[in-house]
């Protein structure tokens, strides 16, 4: 029913255009569609009185006519939009996007910028909606216009850019800007992207090579510096280097130190050369006095035999001829003479019994003929029963020591050296050494070498020996006058069943015999000491001088008995 109202949408005009001023048609400005209150937006429909088109010839602009009726609006006379010039053909206002996150990247505006055309009006095109403004109860009706066959255009300042193509939405990544009415006249809508080249990968990579240059150069300046301190630190750079070091000394030191007792012994310690018919050895030796008497063992000079060649070599590097004073197997020791020498300094002689396990020692010798040299260590043991030689099998060549132990290393060419104090006093003449690959004992002239145990015969002992062996060119040895069963096993000294060739074990009249000694007895003590076989007997008896007197501890039958005798004296070999 035809009221009179309109019934059907109905497109709205900001304002109308004067009178008199020529039309222009503008793009369709078009915003988010909102849902207007029914009271403010009533859905109308077209009037049905509207004048059919009309039809003109062919060649003939049709332009449709315009409703009839007052404007919307007075007229103003400030001709401002939205109620002046320039009317409907003003530019859209903009549209705002959201602004893209940081660093994702916004592809640049690559649609040419074309002049603005005006849109034709077509009867048959879709209806602008309608606003969200309040509009008049009775709005003229706006006939429809065709839709365009090309992309609308938003005018700015003489320039087109695109707001989208046919068939197209607008990417929401697209670029959009705000576009101010007033700004200076050029300016497009919207802005180029970013130059090529300074995305922020491509940044990212020139900030990657520029580090990867300075890494580069740091490395090459290093490798440079380096090689240029390696070749001023070998070749001493520009200058002459000098080293800081100690000022000289006088070379004084402690008498009691190991430097000072080498320095005061050395001048008495000689190196003895032995040759003979069938072989040739090396020992050392000590001055004993001023007349050229030296000390030596026994297995020293052994080589040379009765016309043998002894040669002794002093600490300053002269060389003398020998001779052989005496020598006694049984104590394995042995006293040469040089002559024509002068000048000679004696070792001050200790005393072995004022020794204690613990002190300190120093050797003095030339092991493997190695002339002037100094070990030190520490008495290990003291009265340690050792037996050397036996080479010749008749044990004619054997030696009992009642042996001072050492650990200052003692090797071969060592046999006949002194073993000194903190003071520079000799307490033993180095003699024997355990060889460790042998496992036979102590040996004397073997060729093993130091395993820090090392025996010494005590200078006491050495001393009566020396002076005998000076005076008469023999030692005696002290002797109770038994024959020792040396095959038994049990622990202690048995007395044999018989004696040599068949003779009686006990010597008749002798000091055993005296004392009550019988055959078959066991031997446990010696003053006191423990005695567990034949050989530690020997070594204990042969510890003291002939003419001492002795408390002996025996068994006989399952009974112990004391017994005190005095040593005879025995001639040595």
């Amino acid at each position: 029913m035809d009221d009179g109202k309109p019934t059907g949408p109905q497109a709205k005009w900001w304002s109308r255009p004067a009178e008199g001023r020529p039309s222009r048609s503008g793009p369709e400005n078009r915003k988010p569609e909102t849902q207007a209150p029914e009271s403010q937006a009533p859905e109308t429909q077209a009037p049905e009185n509207q004048a059919p088109e009309s039809r003109e010839p062919e060649g003939r602009e049709v332009r449709p006519s315009l409703p009839s009726g007052p404007p919307l609006h007075e007229p103003d006379e400030y001709s401002t939009p939205p109620y002046g010039g320039p009317g409907p053909w003003a530019p859209a206002p903009p549209v705002q996007r959201p602004t893209p996150a940081h660093g994702t990247p916004v592809p640049p505006q690559t649609a040419p910028l074309l002049p603005p055309q005006p849109s034709p009006v077509d009867p048959q095109a879709t209806p602008v909606p309608p606003q969200s403004s309040p509009q008049p109860p009775h709005p003229a009706p706006v006939p429809p216009q065709a839709a365009p066959e090309q992309p609308p255009y938003a005018t700015a300042h003489g320039a087109g850019v695109p707001l989208a193509g046919p068939g197209e939405q607008r990417s929401p990544s697209s670029q959009w800007v705000q576009y101010d009415p007033w700004g200076a006249p050029g300016q497009p809508l919207t802005q180029a992207g970013p130059p090529v080249g300074t995305e922020p990968g491509n940044r990212k990579n020139r900030r990657g090579g520029a580090f990867a240059g300075v890494l580069l150069l740091t490395l090459v300046a290093s490798g440079i510096g380096g090689g240029v301190g390696a070749y001023i630190e070998r070749t001493g750079g520009l200058t002459t280097v000098e080293l800081p070091q100690a000022s000289h000394d006088n070379g004084d030191r402690a008498p009691e130190s190991v430097a000072g007792i080498a320095a005061s012994a050395l001048p008495s310690v000689v190196t003895l050369h032995v040759s003979g018919t069938a072989e040739s050895g090396t020992g050392t030796g000590f001055v004993l006095d001023a007349r050229g008497h030296i000390l030596t063992n026994n297995h020293v000079v052994a080589p040379a035999g009765s016309s043998g060649d002894i040669t002794v070599t002093f600490s300053s590097g002269e060389t003398a001829a020998a001779e052989l004073v005496g020598k006694d197997s049984g104590y394995d020791l042995a006293v040469v003479r040089v002559k024509g020498v002068s000048g000679l300094k004696p070792l001050p002689l200790g005393n072995s019994d004022n020794v204690r396990v613990g002190d300190p020692v120093v050797a003095i010798g030339a092991p493997f003929d190695l002339s002037n040299t100094v070990t030190s260590g520490i008495i290990s043991a003291k009265q340690r029963p050792i037996t050397a030689g036996g080479e010749k099998g008749d044990g004619s060549d054997i030696s009992y020591v009642d042996a001072l132990q050492t650990d200052a290393p003692i090797n071969p060419g060592n046999s006949g050296g002194p073993l000194v104090d903190t003071q520079a006093h000799v307490i033993g003449i180095n003699s024997a050494i355990r060889a460790a690959d042998s496992g036979k004992g102590t040996e004397r002239g073997g060729q093993s070498g130091s395993i820090g145990l090392g025996f010494a015969i005590p200078i006491n002992q050495g001393k009566r020996v020396a002076e005998e062996l000076i005076n008469t060119g023999r030692a005696t040895h002290p002797v109770i006058g038994v024959t020792l069963d040396m095959k038994y096993t049990g622990d202690g000294a048995k007395v044999g069943e018989k004696g040599p060739e068949d003779g009686p074990a006990v010597t008749k009249d002798g000091p055993a015999a005296k004392a009550g000694i019988r055959s078959g007895d066991v031997i446990t003590e010696v003053r006191g000491q423990r005695v567990h076989s034949g050989e530690e007997l020997i070594v204990k008896i042969r510890a003291h001088r002939p003419g001492d007197r002795l408390e002996l501890r025996l068994t006989r039958g399952g009974k112990e008995l004391s017994v005190t005798l005095t040593l005879g004296s025995a001639s040595g070999t």
